[in-house]
């Protein structure tokens, strides 16, 4: 079946290529740039004009352009684990690779090199970073959770101080002072907080253009659009969190969205049933998303992606560095951390009227098992797949596309 894509997707693919390209010329030109984990406060290094790389992003451009295996065998070569984390570490194997095998030129070598501590392999594939020629290494802490109250998505905008923590945000926001005056000593440069201040405006403004999408695209049947290409429709401007192009961008998304509902498209005509899948993307098999429009009439609706964006993101607050470390001190919890993570999954695959989950499982993501019960619970039908979306060897093992079609066949 031949589907229109969506236009902010390949313009957000194409804006990407560029920017990498700059980035890549900003190396060149002497420049330091950063590469960061996801759950890192970006914005600090948007504020001192720092290009940075995400690792998760560019791990998926890594396993899409097929130079996944390479990688992990280039760190199996160096004597480092190739199977732990590998959405991780992949970027330490990419650099190791011959020049003609690494994606879109390959990434230059990072100043610095900064993540959250989110589990003892992610703080050592950083630690790694660090001790290579040119680039150093700052880690941030990961604090505990605390059960929050019910319906998070509505606390955390404007009470974010409630919902994680003082404790929790100090913590967080003195290592991030800590962190700005690191790299402050390292570039020359200074932190402006007016500049924060506008780039944590734009990142609400960007915030809730993804609410309104999502929430579109949940009364919405049949589905307009495909979830591959809202992934990268709303997780490249994420990368780019706070710019004006990442504003108009998730406007853009919006208004594409409304107009071909408004149109009443469909990309599966024949939809009878409605997926949801948790998890990172499979990004070495973006074709899944599309596999069972025709001969199981099963439409996936509904990624982590644009729903996190939409509801896990907007921090309103006067001083714009606390407010910041509101927005990522809980960050994981809200994926992962029962009851937040359960409780959530929950709201969205009803709100999404979904006949069943795909539930992929990694070795790094905490209470899955809690998540999968709260949806059987609820009498939605759970698929758990145990692999890494990174490392194609174990996605490959794991029969997802043979598994998904027993699963609508057997249970839906």
């Amino acid at each position: 079946m031949s589907i229109d894509r969506l236009q902010s997707a390949v313009s957000a693919t194409a804006y990407q290529k560029q920017w990498f390209r700059e980035v890549q010329d900003r190396a060149a030109a002497g420049e330091p740039i950063a590469i960061v984990n996801a759950d890192a406060p970006h914005e600090i290094f948007r504020a001192l004009d720092i290009p940075y790389v995400v690792t998760q992003w560019w791990s998926s451009i890594i396993a899409a352009k097929g130079a996944g295996p390479g990688a992990l065998a280039a760190l199996d070569e160096q004597g480092l684990p190739d199977f732990s984390v590998q959405y991780d570490a992949l970027p330490l194997g990419e650099q190791l690779l011959p020049e003609a095998e690494r994606p879109w030129g390959g990434l230059p070598v990072p100043a610095f090199a900064v993540a959250e501590r989110s589990g003892d392999v992610t703080q050592k594939i950083f630690e790694q970073w660090g001790s290579r020629e040119g680039t150093e290494t700052f880690l941030l802490s990961r604090t505990g959770a605390d059960p929050l109250p019910a319906d998070w998505w509505e606390l955390v905008p404007e009470q974010w101080e409630t919902a994680f923590g003082s404790d929790r945000i100090d913590l967080l926001q003195a290592e991030m002072e800590e962190l700005i005056a690191w790299l402050e000593e390292r570039t020359g440069r200074r932190l402006d907080r007016t500049v924060l201040s506008a780039i944590m405006d734009r990142a609400n403004a960007q915030a809730e253009w993804n609410r309104r999408t999502r929430d579109l695209l949940a009364r919405t049947r049949p589905s307009p659009v495909l979830v591959r290409d809202t992934m990268p429709a709303v997780m490249i401007p994420q990368w780019h969190r706070g710019t004006e192009w990442a504003v108009e961008a998730a406007r853009s998304l919006y208004e594409e969205v409304r107009d071909r509902v408004s149109r009443s498209a469909a990309v599966c005509p024949g939809e009878r049933r409605r997926l949801m899948w948790i998890g990172r993307g499979l990004w070495s098999d973006m074709d899944l998303y599309t596999r069972f429009h025709d001969t199981h009439g099963a439409v996936f609706v509904w990624s982590m992606y644009l729903a996190i964006a939409a509801d896990g993101y907007a921090r309103y607050g006067e001083d714009p560095l606390r407010a910041l470390a509101g927005r990522f001190v809980g960050l994981t919890d809200l994926l992962y951390v029962p009851p937040w993570s359960s409780q959530w999954y929950v709201k969205e695959a009803q709100t999404h009227g979904v006949d069943g989950v795909v539930h992929l499982v990694a070795d790094d993501t905490p209470g899955s098992g809690f998540i999968t019960e709260a949806l059987e619970d609820c009498g939605i039908p759970v698929l758990e797949i145990r692999a890494n979306n990174a490392d194609q060897r174990s996605s490959g093992a794991a029969r997802i596309p043979e598994r998904i079609a027993e699963f609508i066949e057997e249970r839906l």
